[in-house]
């Protein structure tokens, strides 16, 4: 039986937080469990430098973090391909083949590509810069290239996978039908995880995420300081759980008659928010200690994760390599064959 290959990846611009871990890596886990399944997992260095082109020293440290914290959670290299983009030269060879099959105002009318480029302001101002313009291409790219047939996603990422679509079907209508598989997404069980301050993005510019690599120090400092009901001041004025991001993330990690017991002292004014955010540290500390422990073991062994990287990188530009031979083939490219 042919296994359906999984394409997922991270732009390696910081550490990884607990929003993708309640997200894209436990979906991730539980696909690599799978035997119908056959996971590939990307560390997307190129696509992040379209928007961090100046700072390459930034990318490349966070590569290594972001497949630490890959390992650390338990992704296994040997049930699941972890590579880096930018050593699989055929991605880049596609994206420029697909480039001619998409206008730029496709391009600009890709709702997520317009909501990221209005995020993305301070740093382009009016002049947006054509490889993160081009981004869904390169995706698209990276996608096709492994033969990628199930993509899971957030709902906001889903208008790059029908652009990918769309590629595909233009590139077979032009070349020969079924040279490239159309991919599927797969969206998301799991909600987007809001910051400490309530802002429904996490993320460090922001400053209000929980990293799987901080300390136990870190954690607590974070906690402490994350938003609770602004209506509350005294310890026993009666609080409402609904506004309160301690509540919010003690549904994640406390037990669910805890937090049954949690909001009810806290609407009783019997709880106050210091012991609230001191219980909720501990849930957190427990919870990802596994995690810092796996962490710890590949920092101090760094010559694994190179070798994982490595194995990783070969088997994906093996399978690279037999895609672009099929490109080239149908784009009558194959000069000396």
């Amino acid at each position: 039986m042919d296994k359906k290959r999984i394409l997922t990846g991270d732009r390696p611009t910081g550490r990884l937080h607990i929003g993708h871990y309640f997200g894209s890596l436990k979906t991730r886990l539980e696909m690599q469990e799978n035997p119908e399944y056959d996971p590939f997992i990307l560390i997307a260095d190129v696509q992040a430098l379209t928007d961090n082109f100046n700072n390459p020293e930034k990318v490349r440290k966070n590569v290594r973090e972001v497949a630490i914290d890959y390992l650390s959670v338990g992704i296994d290299p040997n049930k699941t391909t972890i590579y880096i983009q930018s050593m699989i030269p055929e991605t880049a060879e596609l994206t420029i083949f697909y480039s001619n099959l998409v206008t730029i105002a496709r391009l600009q009318r890709n709702p997520t590509v317009k909501t990221e480029i209005a995020q993305k302001k301070e740093l382009f101002g009016e002049s947006v810069t054509y490889g993160f313009l081009g981004y869904p291409v390169s995706q698209a790219a990276d996608i096709t290239t492994f033969e990628g047939e199930l993509v899971p996603v957030g709902e906001d990422q889903e208008p790059l996978i029908e652009q990918c679509r769309e590629i595909v079907r233009k590139f077979n209508s032009i070349y020969g039908e079924g040279i490239l598989k159309e991919p599927k997404a797969v969206l998301s069980k799991s909600k987007r995880i809001k910051g400490l301050d309530g802002n429904e993005k996490m993320g460090k510019s922001l400053g209000n995420a929980i990293y799987l690599s901080d300390s136990e120090e870190e954690i607590t400092k974070k906690v402490m300081s994350a938003v609770t009901d602004p209506n509350r001041i005294k310890k026993d004025d009666l609080g409402n759980p609904d506004v309160c991001m301690v509540a919010y993330y003690h549904n994640l990690f406390t037990a669910k008659e805890d937090v049954k017991t949690v909001c009810e002292e806290c609407k009783a004014g019997k709880r106050g928010c210091v012991a609230c955010k001191k219980q909720l540290a501990a849930n957190i500390i427990e919870e990802l200690r596994p995690i810092r422990e796996k962490r710890a073991y590949y920092e101090t062994h760094p010559e694994e994760v190179d070798k994982i990287l490595i194995e990783g990188t070969e088997k994906a530009r093996t399978v690279a390599k037999e895609t672009m031979k099929k490109v080239k083939d149908a784009m009558m490219l194959n000069y000396f064959d």
